[in-house]
Order: C-alpha cells, then sequence, then structure tokens
C-alpha cells in the first residue's frame, strides 16, 4: 500500500517504523518543523522527521506542500490541522489516544490523568473535517493506573496504536466504520501556568497534576521549586519525590530537605 506518513514527537516513531518495515512503500513523511531546544535554544528536527531522514523517506514540514496521490493518509499526533489538499486525495486515519467522543482535541492522554481517570482508549478513526469526528474502525481499552505519568501512557498508547494500525493496513475491509454515539467532550492546550501548584485542590489533585503535565511549580521556603515526582502515601497525603530548585538539576527530596539545615519545611510560601 501506497503511505503518507504524518506525525511528530517520540511515541509516534515506533508506529510509523512498523508500517515501514511490514513493507508499506512511504511515498513521503509530514512533521512539524524543526523547534528550539534547552536552555541554548538549539534547532532541533522532530522524533519523526529524524526516523524519516534515517530511512531516506522525503520529509515535508509544511502541509501546504502535500501534492500527492496515496492509498492512504496516516495521522498520529501531527499537531496540524489537515486541509482538503490532504483530506481529498486519499481515505486519511488517525490514532487517537482516547475513548471517543471523550477528549477529542490536542492534549488526551494529559487531560484523562489530569483528571484521575482510570481508564481510557485507542481509537483508530476516520480524519474528517470537523475535529476527531470521524467514524472509528477500531477501538481498544487500557487502563491508566495511580502513578501512571503521560510518559508511561504515550509508550502504552504506541504499542497498542502499533498493533491497531498494522492489523487496519492489512486489511481495512476487516474494520467497518462505526460513528461515534454520545456527546463530545474536548480538550485544551496546556501551558506553563498550569504547572503552577493551587494546594487547596488536595493531594490526589496535585499528584495528577504533576504527572499529567510533568511538572508542579511552587515555592518552598522561599525558593522556586519544580515538584518533578510525586505519590500518594498510605496516609493520604502527597509525598514529594523528586524535586527541581531554580537554577539546579533534579534531587531527590531527601537532599533537598537536607539542604534546608533543619528549617521548618514551608510548602507554597
Amino acid at each position: 500500500m501506497k503511505l503518507v506518513l504524518m506525525g511528530t514527537p517520540a511515541f509516534v516513531v515506533p508506529m510509523f517504523d512498523a508500517i515501514y518495515n511490514v513493507g508499506h512503500e512511504i511515498l513521503a513523511v509530514f512533521t512539524r518543523g524543526p523547534k528550539p531546544v534547552g536552555r541554548k535554544q538549539v534547532l532541533t528536527k522532530s522524533p519523526v522527521h529524524v526516523w524519516a531522514e534515517s530511512k531516506n523517506i522525503p520529509v515535508f514540514n509544511r502541509a501546504s506542500e502535500y501534492n500527492f496521490s496515496p492509498d492512504m493518509v496516516v495521522v498520529v499526533s501531527y499537531g496540524v490541522i489537515l486541509r482538503d489538499n490532504v483530506l481529498s486525495s486519499a481515505p486519511c486515519i488517525n490514532i487517537h489516544p482516547s475513548d471517543l467522543p471523550k477528549y477529542r482535541g490536542a492534549s488526551p492522554i494529559k487531560t484523562a490523568i489530569y483528571n484521575g481517570d482510570a481508564h481510557s482508549a485507542v481509537c483508530l478513526m476516520q480524519i474528517t473535517a470537523e475535529m476527531d469526528a470521524g467514524d472509528v474502525y477500531m477501538r481498544r481499552a487500557f487502563d491508566i493506573g495511580d502513578d501512571d505519568t503521560n510518559d508511561d501512557i504515550e509508550n502504552r498508547v504506541s504499542k497498542i496504536g502499533t498493533e491497531m494500525l498494522t492489523e487496519y493496513l492489512a486489511n481495512p475491509a476487516a474494520y467497518p466504520p462505526v460513528a461515534q454515539t454520545g456527546t463530545p467532550t474536548f480538550t485544551r492546550k496546556w501551558t506553563g501556568a498550569d504547572e503552577i501548584i493551587d494546594w487547596s485542590r488536595g493531594a490526589r489533585a496535585v499528584h495528577n497534576q504533576i504527572r499529567a503535565l510533568g511538572a508542579g511549580r511552587t515555592k518552598i521556603n522561599g525558593t522556586d521549586v519544580k515538584i518533578l515526582r510525586t505519590r500518594i502515601a498510605q496516609n493520604g497525603e502527597l509525598e514529594i519525590l523528586q524535586i527541581q530548585p531554580a537554577g539546579k538539576k533534579p534531587m531527590d527530596w531527601k537532599s533537598f530537605t537536607n539542604g534546608l539545615r533543619g528549617a521548618e519545611i514551608k510548602i507554597g510560601e
């Protein structure tokens, strides 16, 4: 099958690699353009871009450059709204990591973890002009553990999505489309402001915030810190496992408190 692939982050690479390895002809890969990364703001290609170049597949950074007539377009976390030049060229499918129509939009994994959901699903769906509203060809449920992070779930979705895509592309006719039912809910773009911890929300909510967003920002004894990893103790309180004071490297909680030299710990102040 002749395919065009569209995606950007690292968890997409195993899916595209599996498609490539079973022998489909990849005409082109579309991915977001290079972005500045790190303190030195080094312009860095996306993981999908690097993968495509390693396979000598043509890479494009703008959907406006699309001019192909494949058998199918496969999209996973591309981060760009597709226009008619793509949608009219071939059937377009997408791996969406939520139990549609719940959590349509760009951040279903982060939203599910932030909200403390214990279950979700991966949907292989048709792409239409309306965001994440297309029929679903395949749906596979998975659990979200109490301490699972965004990275954990992305890895889980990558494995499930790899299986779904390889199965579907081997025989699309075996998976008839099923319309979404129920009331849609939508996700939003998360920003740095969402990392600021409101301690009045309670231990469980703060834990969910940190594992969803990768960090929670607050003050401890007057020092700006990022809390990077937590868990809920048996008594229901939040236990800080890893922390990063401003201008320093990440460290465990014991190392941080040792630096306070016995001072009373004042979280949020």
